[in-house]
């Protein structure tokens, strides 16, 4: 049978400088009680104008309904208040990180030091920075610095995981992992991190990490779709399914726990139609899903229905115009005496 488009695994990744890691999957704050607890600390700024942290708490509401013009001049007006405090230019930092605007970001973070160089919040944010620019060196040189001033800092090792990772030690990588869950179990991108690891060495122990970010973040999609991977790549079809089922309860608009499941029931099963119903779902939850179209498209060959199975492949190749497959596929066609109308 032609080659089925795999899934991939969900990679560790950072959305941003947050020394907490990623949150869990839930609803947002609604606007209207955004706008009702903009108000009251508007009232309570009235009332104390030179409160530096009022303004700071406006600027995390505002950053939170995404008026992140509004959320920057509170902080500034919460440095002009309190100059000497590292929070605020940390405050500032993040948001210009969130905005993209990394060397703003670097900039204040290295305020925050100057202002206090004991604080290891602003070490972490700068490692982290600088990690994600992939200066290796310096990220490392930040992390060390913020473990000498707290030797328990379970962020600082998590980073220094991070790094090695990055470097490709994954045996220095695994220690820095476990000795940040050392200082804080409940340190779900490590659990996350190490199932990554031991995954890729097929090692069972990849599974209870796993299991342990679902249990701490029972509604994170990437902890259920990275142990449904683990589990679909070990050929346990059954647990892999109910991973995926978790995902599509949690999120039903979640092309990827559809598109996995086809893969699992044509791949593994040989469930063609049950299958290509999976990917069909997946195509209309996210029609811009070249590998979803071509495994689709596969399912049409399979079963003769050449026409569809062109329009598929065309559809991938539209989509995605490095996508190899889809045009071995448009091959495999023309030797069947399939009309594939030259390219435009």
């Amino acid at each position: 049978m032609p080659r089925p488009l795999i899934p991939v695994l969900f990679l560790l990744a950072v959305t941003g400088c947050t020394s907490g890691g990623r949150q869990d999957n839930g609803a947002s704050v609604p606007q209207d009680s955004l706008t009702a607890a903009i108000q009251r600390v508007e009232q309570q700024i009235m009332a104390d104008p030179a409160n530096a942290a009022l303004y700071a708490e406006r600027a995390r509401l505002n950053e939170q309904r995404d008026s992140f013009a509004l959320a920057e001049g509170d902080w500034e007006r919460a440095i002009a208040a309190a100059p000497k405090d590292p929070s605020w230019y940390i405050g500032l930092g993040d948001l210009y990180f969130r905005m993209v605007q990394v060397e703003d970001a670097e900039e204040r973070f290295r305020k925050a030091i100057e202002v206090d160089p004991n604080n290891v919040q602003a070490h972490l944010k700068l490692s982290e920075l600088y990690l994600l620019k992939r200066l290796y060196t310096e990220a490392m040189a930040e992390a060390n610095t913020a473990l000498r001033i707290d030797v328990r800092n379970p962020r600082g090792y998590f980073l220094k995981g991070w790094i090695h990772m990055e470097a490709g030690d994954t045996v220095l990588a695994i220690s820095s992992y476990q000795t940040a869950i050392e200082q804080d179990p409940d340190l779900y991108d490590a659990y996350i991190a190490l199932g990554i690891l031991h995954a890729a060495k097929r090692d069972p122990l990849a599974l209870q990490y796993y299991n342990t970010a679902t249990e701490l973040r029972p509604r994170s999609v990437e902890a259920w779709y990275n142990k449904g991977i683990y589990l679909q790549e070990l050929g346990q079809d059954s647990a892999a399914f109910a991973c995926y089922d978790q995902i599509k309860a949690i999120d039903p608009r979640n092309a990827v726990a559809w598109y996995n499941t086809g893969y699992i029931l044509l791949e593994h099963q040989r469930r063609v139609g049950e299958a290509r119903s999976q990917f069909s779902r997946a195509i209309s939850l996210l029609p811009t899903y070249p590998q979803a179209y071509y495994n689709r498209g596969l399912t049409y060959e399979l079963e003769g229905r050449l026409d569809s199975a062109l329009v598929d492949y065309q559809k991938a190749l539209a989509l995605a115009p490095g996508l190899d497959l889809a045009a071995q596929g448009m091959s495999r066609l023309q030797e069947k005496g399939v009309k594939v109308p030259r390219p435009q």
